[in-house]
């Protein structure tokens, strides 16, 4: 008897202290949706009839990777599976597990399999943060079925997670809550007297709440904290209700966090943006690209110098002072370095998109360099090569060279291509700003040809662009 007691007083203890921390957990663990009808936002995930929601209704899971920012609900829908799935449910994290953790998870699932054929999964949280050698040691069980992964990460896993484990997993990528999301799940936390505020006789202005469901960036966790941080730190007025103003929602969140990698897609995708911008003519979306970058910790070199390729690239010859200014910023950057650089990098990020633009010089270059790469040249033409060396005048190199300083206007008609290429047009000069001019100078001298068009109707030798 005395045994089975002490069993049972262990047990309520444990059921106590377990009850405690729960209670004293943060209101964005308190508020965790216990079910799939509670779960809030990734409709194209697990909406009515989605392939995700039907596989954990089945309890039919596959391994799957979670990819998305945090606070989109990644870890949420781990736990409601584990609260669901009649499979053993193991979690581990990344950060802090090793490989003797994977293996004996694996032993034991594999052992749980054998003796009771019963089906573990093992959520792994920060996936990415695993090594090439830890990522190794899963896949094997992975493979064979011994357990079913879900992986949860907030960067690409097409660039953090090992190719092999990439292949035998579904990727299913969270987006951001959107403002309604946010909303929902703030209005509940303030509803809910059990796990949530509901008790503590809270009322938030509407400001106060527009402003912490736009400033908290699509991350539930980010608004759920600021939120309960607001509550509990408002004291009671004269009638016993905590209000919370816009002031106090502005202090409880403080700035906003920029969902940014500078090693992965966020970081590609944000620079594509920008250069899309200036390329665009828009100066306005190029600067608010540029702040998100320089806001999140971008290297403002790395910047510059997609600037100074932009402003030859996509501006070129129709202001050719684009890309001095260009120069010009990139070299302040080295100078004076952040917070002052942002000036200058602005600067060009303006000029660029408000210049006139030609990817004449662009195209023309990749049409040369395909003749390079495609065509069979004999070689320099006799006149053009150099003709100043002693014996040059036997092999009859130079000869027949008309020097463009002697004729009028400084140019005379001659051939300066291969016999191969004759007839062979690169640049094409546009209609705008100062290719105007050079249009018009070479038409002088019968070399301005118009706009290349393709077979299909495009700028021949425009390719895949950026």
């Amino acid at each position: 008897m005395d045994g089975e007691g002490g069993r049972k007083g262990e047990d309520l203890f444990a059921r106590s202290l377990k009850e405690r921390l729960e209670r004293e957990a943060p209101l964005a663990l308190r508020m965790r949706p216990r079910s799939l009808e509670e779960f809030v936002g990734q409709e194209h995930i697990v909406g009515p009839g989605r392939l995700l929601r039907r596989a954990i209704q089945a309890d039919q899971l596959s391994s799957a990777i979670f990819f998305g920012p945090t606070g989109s609900g990644k870890t949420a829908l781990a736990r409601i599976i584990a609260d669901t799935t009649q499979a053993h449910f193991e979690q581990i994290n990344a950060v802090t597990a090793g490989v003797a953790d994977i293996r004996r998870v694996v032993e034991e699932a594999a052992e749980r399999r054998a003796m009771h054929r019963r089906r573990t999964i093992l959520f792994i949280d920060e996936i990415h943060r695993f090594n090439r050698a830890q990522q190794d040691a899963l896949l094997p069980a992975v493979e064979d079925g011994t357990v079913i992964l879900i992986g949860a990460t907030t960067e690409n896993p097409f660039f953090e997670v090992n190719p092999p484990l990439v292949s035998r997993s579904r990727v299913f990528a969270f987006q951001p809550l959107s403002e309604a999301d946010i909303r929902v799940l703030l209005e509940r936390a303030l509803r809910d007297s059990e796990r949530g505020l509901g008790g503590l006789g809270v009322e938030v202005d509407p400001e106060a709440l527009d402003h912490l469901v736009r400033v908290s960036n699509g991350d539930a966790r980010s608004a759920l904290n600021a939120l309960e941080l607001a509550a509990l730190t408002t004291l009671p007025g004269p009638d016993g209700r905590r209000r919370i103003t816009l002031e106090v929602a502005a202090e409880s969140i403080q700035r906003r966090a920029i969902q940014y990698d500078r090693a992965g897609d966020q970081h590609f995708d944000h620079i594509s943006a920008f250069i899309k911008s200036m390329r665009g003519s828009d100066p306005d979306a190029a600067l608010y690209w540029l702040a998100r970058m320089l806001y999140a910790g971008e290297d403002p070199s790395f910047i510059a110098r997609r600037v100074l390729i932009c402003a030859a690239e996509d501006v070129g010859l129709a202001d050719p002072q684009a890309l001095v200014v260009a120069a010009a910023a990139a070299q302040a950057v080295e100078y004076v370095g952040l917070p002052e650089a942002k000036i200058p990098l602005a600067m060009a990020a303006v000029y660029v998109a408000c210049a006139p633009k030609s990817n004449s010089a662009y195209l023309g270059i990749g049409a040369a360099m395909k003749d390079v790469e495609e065509r069979k040249i004999a070689g320099v033409p006799v006149h053009l090569r150099v003709g100043s060396y002693p014996g040059a005048a036997r092999l009859g190199h130079g000869q027949g060279y008309r020097y463009a300083h002697d004729y009028p206007g400084h140019w005379v008609e001659q051939e300066y291509l291969p016999r191969e290429l004759l007839g062979r047009v690169y640049y094409r000069p546009g209609d705008l700003g100062f290719e105007a001019e050079i249009k018009r100078r070479l038409g002088e001298r019968g070399k301005a040809k118009p706009p290349c068009r393709s077979a299909d109707g495009g700028d021949e030798g425009r390719g895949e662009r950026r």
